[in-house]
């Protein structure tokens, strides 16, 4: 390698998410001097925005607790599940995947992550072969952020609400007025929380588990992490197409720094929800970057230097779609979608989206999705129906007053029905649906239609069109207290209400594609000597599905580790 450098390390790795801190510990552990550049003042990436967990199949944790897996039951859903066939799906990144994702726990276990096993959390389509209904989502342990000392400002974390609450019992919160687990899971976080204001505590869950541990992990190591370092070029030596990448300029405290990598450069830069240029040349359409809740560095820009080099991209029109309401004029509404420095919160419907006593419509007033379903495939559909008719978004979620007094929606609780929100227009009240129909110009004899064949599905239990409540991911989120089907519930009872919804994201989910080994490739599938990646700015191994909760972080840990292990010379174990 030669060039004239500022700094010289074996494998930078660009960006703080998921597999970035999993990958330099590799590194270290091989003998190699990994160097973390985050462009952000805060580490950890869209994992510690995240709702923090990861989906690692046939991995040790659950089957610690008794739930029996196999690799080859594994690869039987994934084929199942990922019908997609594109160039991140091929069969080796499937075993790559499958093979690899329990090393990293156990790697990552024996660094001293705490991981928790998400029981009950199905895996979304776990009605097909090799399924498992008690799911295959791990956590980590509540973390106290006072662990990190001077690092604890510098940790990536959502700016929304924060409670010491594991991922998994949110389901149970949203049914304190109905059952009594959510009683007991309410009465746990109230002992939490006054626990911790005696001991001083400051307990995070969700991505900030993750990443605060991780940090902590990484600091304990004192692996190098620069801060408000972003790089604005892939160094190259070697022409024609293919050179070799050996480095990075960043640009740190206002000077450009050259730094060489030895081994390889690792990109795990997020996606570009937060690039309109990108969302215009590359999404469906309508998108813009104020339906996302994705990390504010999801701009893209690492993206763009690797196609310049010639990297492939696939599925770059698609995201990790969590359905989000807006107002009529376009924005969160308030109270509750705004964070206390003003930034904008799009609400990110799924639990509430599963209950009885609503359901979305396009505005023909016709259904096109189970609700209850997968998050991702949601937006998929909301963006095919409004392909086919024009009519879809916004799309409306449709409810009656038993949805208003029985479960939370966004941050209103069960029972509030914000004045601020009626006066907004960002909830539309009426006394009949003849009245809720010319309110929100839905097609009156449509949705009128459609609430008649709902209603008798909720009367049998049985959704005929779109098999809602059928699966055990849905029943999971569903309130057991209702009968036939606990995801079903009739709309018969004023007043009624409705809210415009949109495909929102939590990031994109397509990128460069890489091999089974992490390696970014040319569309004629030559590597791009030196050029790894991993996570949101890669395209998926999972491709245009969400199998699981944590697919993505899951994916972004495991070719994080690969990656490392490959820049080291060694095989995986």
């Amino acid at each position: 390698m030669s060039g004239n450098f500022d700094e010289l390390c074996d494998l930078v790795i660009v960006g703080s998410g998921g597999g970035s801190m999993c990958a330099a510990l590799v590194a270290r552990q091989h003998g190699l001097s990994p160097l973390i550049v985050e462009k952000q003042s805060l580490v950890g990436g869209s994992t510690g925005f995240s709702g923090g967990v990861w989906w690692v199949p046939n991995n040790p944790v659950m089957k610690r607790a008794g739930v029996a897996d196999s690799a080859e039951r594994a690869r039987r859903y994934l084929d199942a599940a990922v019908t997609y066939d594109g160039p991140g799906t091929t069969p080796a990144r499937r075993d790559a995947f499958i093979r690899t994702g329990p090393k990293m726990v156990e790697f990552l276990e024996n660094a001293g992550m705490k991981f928790v096993y998400a029981d009950g959390w199905s895996d979304y389509y776990d009605n097909l072969p090799g399924g498992e209904p008690r799911g295959r989502s791990l956590l980590a342990e509540l973390f106290d952020t006072r662990e990190l000392g001077e690092w604890e400002s510098r940790l990536s974390r959502y700016k929304g609400f924060s409670l010491p609450v594991p991922s998994d019992q949110f389901a149970d919160l949203m049914l304190v007025k109905r059952t009594m687990r959510g009683k007991q899971r309410a009465a746990g976080l109230a002992w939490r929380i006054l626990k911790a204001k005696l001991t001083g505590a400051r307990l995070a869950g969700a991505g900030a588990a993750i990443q605060g541990r991780m940090l902590q992990i990484a600091l304990r190591e004192k692996l190098p992490i620069w801060t408000d370092a972003p790089v604005s070029e892939l160094i190259v030596e070697g022409a024609n197409g293919h050179g070799r990448v050996t480095g990075v300029v960043v640009q740190r405290e206002g000077k450009a720094v050259r730094i060489g990598a030895r081994r390889g450069v690792l990109m795990n830069v997020g996606g570009f929800s937060r690039n309109k240029a990108m969302r215009e040349r590359f999404q469906p359409q309508p998108s813009t970057d104020q339906w996302t809740n994705a990390n504010p560095g999801d701009t893209g820009e690492v993206i763009e230097m690797a196609m310049a080099l010639g990297a492939a991209v696939d599925c770059m029109d698609e995201a990790w779609w969590v359905v989000t309401s807006l107002g009529p004029d376009g924005q969160p509404p308030r109270p509750g979608g705004y964070a206390p420095d003003g930034t904008p919160l799009p609400f990110m419907h799924h639990l509430d989206l599963s209950l009885p006593f609503s359901m979305m419509v396009d505005q023909l007033g016709e259904r096109f999705c189970d609700e209850a379903g997968a998050y991702m495939e949601i937006g998929q559909r909301m963006y095919r129906r409004q392909q086919e008719t024009g009519r879809a978004v916004p799309s409306w979620v449709v409810m009656d007053s038993r949805q208003r007094a029985y479960y939370p929606w966004g941050t209103a609780q069960p029972g509030q029905v914000p004045r601020e929100w009626l006066d907004s227009g960002y909830l539309i009240q009426a006394g009949s649906i003849a009245e809720l129909a010319a309110k929100t110009r839905i097609d009156r004899a449509g949705l009128e239609r459609t609430i008649k064949r709902f209603n008798e599905f909720c009367r049998t239990g049985v959704d005929a069109d779109f098999g809602r409540g059928s699966r055990a991911f849905d029943r999971c989120h569903g309130d057991p207290t209702i009968a036939p089907n606990p995801n079903l519930g009739a709309i018969e009872k004023p007043p009624f209400y409705a809210v415009r919804m949109y495909p929102g994201d939590v990031g994109t989910a397509g990128g460069v594609v890489t091999d089974e080994h992490a390696r970014v490739l040319r569309a004629d599938g030559s590597a791009i000597a030196g050029l790894y990646a991993t996570g949101n700015c890669t395209a998926s191994v999972v491709g245009r599905c969400y199998p699981g909760a944590g697919a993505s972080i899951g994916a972004s840990f495991t070719f994080g580790f690969i990656a490392a292990h490959h820049a080291a010379g060694v095989p995986v174990p």
